[in-house]
Formats: structure tokens, sequence, C-alpha cells
């Protein structure tokens, strides 16, 4: 128990630190996105989704908007990077995965940390087994193993004869099965080594 506390404690710490100081690294970045995704098509320059946090309470996580206005309605798994949906912009912010950096923002709020089980929304979530909601016992993360093992997730579904079916029978519990293999060994320099292994996988890309 004392372990679990002392080390949620020193990652609370780190990731708060962490996040100022890669939030005000991008902040001129940040300008620029912004405007190119206003002057390319309407609805603001963020996108803010419900996702299932941790103990199971919703919270609205931020993302660069990447999408034309409403496309969520016409569901909410992204197929391929060729999406009819996603703006010039977005596909440019997409593929650098530039579009994830305001969850730090969500990481200050204490809805996120960097490094944990990525948020779901409620329909999926409403899907887990008593077990793998057990993932649901610390706070969601930016980036974690299974994002790693799926960086390419969205091309994956796009060449899936049911994107959703995939998802949900193969996809979902794979990366399931990664966080709870995180989770059995939650240290600070996991955490450090899976956001290096992030930062590599964007810049080759």
């Amino acid at each position: 128990m004392y372990f679990w506390n002392d080390f949620y404690c020193m990652k609370r710490i780190f990731d708060i630190v962490c996040s100022l100081i890669i939030l005000l690294l991008f902040f001129p970045f940040g300008l620029i996105i912004s405007l190119l995704i206003l002057l390319e098509s309407r609805g603001g320059i963020f996108y803010r989704q419900e996702r299932i946090g941790r103990y199971g309470k919703p919270f609205r996580l931020f993302k660069f908007r990447s999408m034309r206005k409403n496309a969520d309605k016409q569901g909410k798994l992204t197929v391929g990077m060729r999406d009819s949906r996603i703006t010039r912009t977005g596909y440019f912010i997409r593929k650098f995965k530039l579009d994830e950096f305001p969850q730090f923002i969500n990481v200050i709020a204490g809805d996120m940390s960097i490094v944990g089980p990525r948020p779901e929304v409620k329909e999926y979530v409403d899907l887990y087994t008593d077990e793998q909601r057990l993932i649901l016992n610390v706070r969601p993360g930016i980036t974690d193993l299974a994002s790693l093992e799926y960086f390419e997730e969205n091309e994956l579904l796009g060449k899936a004869s049911d994107p959703q079916k995939t998802y949900i029978e193969e996809i979902m519990p794979a990366k399931i099965a990664l966080n709870k293999r995180y989770l059995a060994n939650p240290t600070l320099a996991n955490d450090l080594t899976i956001m290096w292994k992030t930062f590599v996988r964007i810049i080759k890309r």
C-alpha cells in the first residue's frame, strides 16, 4: 500500500512538472496549428470528447480538432489516415501525433497521466469484463504500451472489412492485456522508457 501511495505521489509530481515544461515549449507550435485549423474549417480549435477516466468517472479529453465539424456523428472510430472527415491540417497533425498535445492540459487538471491506459469512450468501456475494468483503477494516459504496439491502429482498421468488430473483438482486448502488463510493474523508469519510445516512433514518421 505504501509503495503504491509513494509511487503515485511521485508520478503525479512528475506529470505536472513535465506537462508544464512540454506545454511551454510547444506553445509557439500550438499557436501555428490553431491558426491553420481555424483557417481551414469551422468548428473551433479543440475537439472535446467524453472519455471514461479513473474509477469510471467521465471527463472531457482535449485534442486539436483534426476533423470537420460534427464528424463524430458518423462514428467514433477513425478508419485509415485518409478518412474523408479528416482535414488537410488534421492529416498532418495526426501523422505526427500533434493533435494529442492538448491532453497535457488534462494531465495538469488531474484527469490523466502522461503514461497510463488510453481512455476509452463509454460505449466500449461498457463492454469490459469485471477483470478488464481493473485498468480503470489508475488515471488514463496520453501514451502507453498499447499505443506503441498499435501505433498504426487507424491504418489497421482501414484494412478491416468490419472496423467496429475488429476493434471490439481483437484490438481492444489486446490493448487491455498490454495495459495490465504495464500495471503489473509500475515504476517511473518504465514511464520514462515508454515516453522515450513514443517520442522515437513519432520522430521516425
